[in-house]
């Protein structure tokens, strides 16, 4: 019911009864579609501001004046609300009050705005059920209220200005046309833009598909919730996924998504005007005692079945205040005094802390020292041997010396742990690094320490990208290492074949066997060469040259050089023509390097085969991710689709292994 009077005068005119007559029937047809299940459920909460339907009543917007404020409220649906009863509390403290029907008194400002699909998708049944719910909200809607009309589909069309002309407003309905894409974000702008910023400013969204613009939806959200403008979405006929897309919409205008079909159209058109209708202006005195613009505001309209309540902070007082038409709950709240740092101070000061650690490893770095004259090492002796210096030492931060001091305490944590030691020490000697294992240790934890932050960076705060970095900072290093190693020992195993052959050579050459290694040394390539080279340093130092060699077959994994040392340790025992071997031994090799590529030439298209078919599903799910994130959201918030993911998993990885096990030919 509409709130009557205090003078309770019930004269109407045939238009007004028309029109509560048609209310009625929409609240009964909103009652039947929604409440039973036709249209599918709201997806917002019911005591959202201006929502219709709340259960309590709402502060929809707020006007300061110099001695008080003028404020809208909505009332829930069959509230029969006493105005000349209204009671209301700032801080606790009663005021002077007085309320009238929010059309009777033309205090504020009221703009609708209709922001209408017009895409290709609303043709037939949805697009006259479109038209004929726009023209019931113009038959319903108070007379007070400015009526605009923003239509959207390849473009965004302001059809109509805000206007109290119903008129033209029916006949700009009435000649809306239908085209291709539906831009939904760019028209919900283009209804902002055309709301205005004065007085209270409604948006009123009706669309049937996905937006189909570059536009970001956050942006959107933000523009709205900067403006003040209430918004209520109509979702006609669309899935619960995109109805929760819309929410973002929804909850930036403090308003609500609708669910509803072609035949509940009217109705919740129609309920959207009959909440217009309800509002009650509430013209209050702020007490004089009141020290600031701001406080808690408590309204109170009895009703027969008990009071309606409606309680908000917000502002009470234009002194200090910001702007009428834009002084709402929103705007209420804000205090400019003072200055506040920026957003994007944050992701300045952790990309300065990550250009911070960078230089702080690159300047632990050691370096080579520079070899000192004779003159420096007399000064040197002179300064350490006296017993005393004449000026104080000035204390200086020794890169060498804080390296050094870093080392001691990576090594001290290896020292406990000497299975890590290994690990590392293994890794970094098939991968021919020069580092040792507490180096590597310290270049590890600055790898891990810079990826988490430049995740943070990147991710503008988000922790699921810093620790998705930071995973990759733990892993990245040893997968390094891991490829370099690979790639050492193929080059290792490529170039042996031709390594026999310069071996066999040099002993046919009457060379003994440390001579036709050091020959190598000096005339192979990289990595035999290096590695040959410290097989000489091995034997220098007592080492056997048969032990050397072993060592180097087990760094690299080699079957081809273990069965090499096989053979020169049976020669060295039984006697034999050495040469002779290694050239058979060599030969063996390159027909089976011949065989292996043929192998790989046959199965490379089973190989690719294999990538593709598996990398594909999770490339195209974390393309999704990063377009349309709200669209595979549930696959990671639902148990369904943690339970999609587990199984697609499973199953992927079953397939992979088979592929792999298919395609993986021994020779």
């Amino acid at each position: 019911m509409r709130p009557h009077s205090p003078t309770g005068s019930g004269a109407t005119a045939p238009r007004s009864r028309r029109r509560r007559l048609l209310r009625g029937a929409a609240l009964l047809a909103v009652a039947a579609t929604l409440g039973l299940g036709a249209a599918g459920p709201s997806l917002a909460a019911g005591s959202a501001p201006g929502s219709p339907g709340a259960s309590e009543a709402t502060i929809s917007h707020v006007e300061p004046r110099d001695d008080g404020a003028e404020v809208l409220v909505s009332v829930p649906p069959d509230s029969d609300v006493d105005l000349g009863g209204v009671s209301v509390t700032v801080d606790g403290t009663a005021v002077e009050a007085t309320a009238q029907p929010a059309g009777s008194s033309g205090a504020v400002r009221r703009t609708a705005v209709l922001v209408v699909d017009t895409s290709n998708s609303m043709a037939g049944e949805r697009f006259a059920a479109a038209r004929q719910a726009a023209l019931t909200f113009l038959d319903s809607a108070p007379d007070d209220v400015l009526v605009g009309v923003v239509a959207f589909s390849g473009e965004v069309t302001a059809a109509l200005e805000p206007t109290l002309d119903r008129d033209a407003a029916r006949e700009v309905v009435e000649g809306l046309s239908l085209s291709r894409d539906t831009l939904l974000y760019d028209g919900v702008l283009g209804g902002v833009a055309m709301a205005g910023d004065e007085g209270q400013r409604k948006l009123l969204v009706l669309s049937d598909g996905a937006d189909t613009s570059d536009t970001d939806i956050d942006d959107v959200a933000a523009a709205v919730e900067d403006s003040g403008v209430l918004v209520d979405v109509i979702a006609l006929e669309q899935d619960s996924a995109q109805q929760k897309v819309l929410q973002t919409l929804s909850r930036a205008g403090q308003g609500q998504v609708v669910a509803a079909d072609s035949d509940a159209l009217r109705a919740a058109f129609a309920e959207e005007a009959d909440a217009l209708d309800r509002q009650v202006l509430v013209s209050l005195t702020a007490p004089a005692d009141l020290t600031a613009t701001e406080a808690e505001l408590r309204i109170a309209l009895p009703t027969p079945q008990g009071e309606v309540v409606a309680e908000a902070f917000t502002t009470v007082s234009a002194a200090s205040a910001t702007a009428p038409g834009s002084a709402g709950l929103d705007a209420s709240v804000v205090d400019d005094s003072g200055w506040v740092a920026p957003a994007w101070t944050m992701y300045a000061g952790v990309g300065a802390l990550g250009v911070g650690l960078v230089g702080l490893v690159v300047l632990l770095v050691p370096r080579p020292a520079a070899p000192m004259t004779a003159a420096e090492r007399v000064e040197s002796y002179t300064a350490s041997t006296s017993g005393g210096s004449r000026l104080p030492a000035v204390p200086k931060v020794d890169p060498d010396q804080a390296l050094q001091q870093a080392k001691d305490a990576a090594g001290e944590v290896l020292r406990r742990n000497k299975g890590l030691e290994a690990r590392i020490a293994v890794r970094l000697d098939g991968a021919g690094s020069d580092l040792k294992a507490a180096e590597w240790l310290l270049v590890h934890t600055g790898v891990v320490l810079a990826a988490g932050l430049m995740g943070l960076l990147l991710g503008q705060g988000s922790l699921v990208v810093g620790l998705l970095f930071l995973a990759l900072g733990v892993l990245g290093p040893w997968i390094y290492l891991g490829v370099r190693r690979s790639r050492r020992r193929k080059a290792f195993n490529s170039a042996l074949p031709d390594t026999l052959q310069l071996m066999s050579g040099s002993l046919s050459a009457g060379l003994s066997l440390a001579q036709s290694v050091d020959t190598i040394v000096r005339e192979g390539v990289d990595p035999v060469a290096s590695e040959f080279r410290r097989v000489l340093v091995e034997v220098r130092l007592g080492v056997s040259l048969e032990e050397a060699l072993e060592s180097v077959a087990e760094r690299f994994e080699s079957k081809d050089f273990e069965w090499v040392v096989m053979a020169i340790r049976i020669q060295r025992q039984v006697g034999g023509n050495l040469a002779e071997l290694l050239d058979t031994v060599a030969g063996t090799m390159r027909e089976r390097e011949y065989m292996r590529r043929q192998v790989a030439a046959l199965a490379a298209e089973g190989k690719l085969s294999a990538w593709v078919l598996g990398l594909l599903p999770p490339l195209f799910l974390v393309y999704l991710v990063l377009t349309n994130g709200d669209y595979v959201k549930p696959m990671f918030t639902e148990p369904l689709g943690w339970l999609m993911l587990g199984g697609a998993g499973l199953i992927l990885g079953l397939g992979v292994f088979w592929m792999s096990r298919l395609i993986k030919v021994e020779v």
